[in-house]
């Protein structure tokens, strides 16, 4: 860059020769550029000095491109371009507000939504915008910034991940399931009472037969399920008194907190695959995208 530097000292001097030569006229260019016309004449003399050859033919009223000036003026032009577009998407980027997050309808509505308020008091100028997928999206091919996925990382090799929360599922009910069918005293009691089942169409989720042997309890499944595949309605059917669910903790800690869930088990189960937030490597977040990234991990540490 140091010889091209010596060669080509102004580059203001190639956007001048840039108008010059596609308006093949001194003073239209100055017009464009709001120059003088001898500014213009000035500048393209420097650039032919500079060159060591004539960019122009000069007649009385007009000006056309030397055949070396027209390759010159074409590659000048590409070069240009590419460069404006560049500094375009830069300038775009830097201003734009809305921020598209992909997630389930599980973790949208259960998760995010319960902290907007919070999300417009310290990100007042972001707009957010959820996209609910009941399959994990490619955020490169669908343009989204970023998304929350379950699982290990080293299965995502085209994205970055930092952890959001743990995976940690255990049993829960309504306090009227409880009051009605009494507090299971075992494994083998809590397998008696109604389970509500998930179904995920496509996503893997921990199932009640995983649940059940990760506390050493062999699980057979009864003759008759209440089988949903939507999260948000397990969790609806719990609070409403139809049977116990597998309660992911980062999604019901405030069912929990508030009492609308109760535990019915003391078995935690840890299953280590945990929930992250993710972006792709092939391109670089945007400010607003990064803001909203590093809320939503403040938010999981919290």
């Amino acid at each position: 860059m140091q010889s091209l530097k010596r060669l080509l000292p102004s580059a203001s001097a190639l956007v001048v020769f840039e108008a010059a030569g596609r308006r093949e006229n001194f003073s239209r260019a100055a017009e464009e550029l709001s120059m003088t016309q001898a500014a213009v004449s000035y500048a393209v003399r420097t650039l032919e000095s500079q060159l060591g050859v004539p960019l122009f033919h000069r007649s009385h009223r007009a000006v056309s491109l030397t055949e070396t000036g027209a390759r010159f003026h074409a590659d000048v032009s590409a070069g240009l371009a590419r460069i404006q577009k560049s500094a375009e998407q830069i300038r775009a980027k830097g201003r734009e507000t809305n921020v598209t997050l992909s997630a389930s309808s599980a973790f949208g509505s259960m998760w995010v939504l319960p902290r907007i308020p919070k999300f417009r008091e310290e990100l007042p100028d972001i707009d957010l915008r959820i996209h609910a997928s009941v399959r994990d999206l490619e955020l490169d091919e669908e343009g989204i910034p970023l998304g929350i996925r379950g699982g290990d990382p080293a299965a995502w090799p085209n994205y970055h991940a930092a952890l959001l929360a743990p995976e940690v599922v255990n049993a829960v009910a309504s306090p009227a399931f409880i009051e009605s069918h009494g507090m299971p005293d075992s494994m083998a009691a809590l397998a008696q009472l109604r389970l509500i089942h998930l179904e995920e169409p496509a996503r893997v989720a921990c199932d009640w037969k995983e649940w059940f042997e990760s506390a050493g309890h062999e699980y057979r499944p009864q003759s008759r399920l209440l089988t949903i595949n939507d999260y948000v309605l397990v969790i609806q059917a719990a609070l409403a008194g139809e049977g116990v669910a597998l309660g992911w903790q980062h999604l019901i800690e405030r069912q929990v907190a508030s009492g609308a869930l109760v535990p019915v088990s003391d078995h935690v189960f840890e299953t280590g695959s945990d929930f992250y937030v993710v972006w792709p490597r092939s391109r670089e977040l945007s400010t607003p995208a990064r803001k909203v990234r590093d809320w939503l991990l403040a938010q999981g540490g919290r």
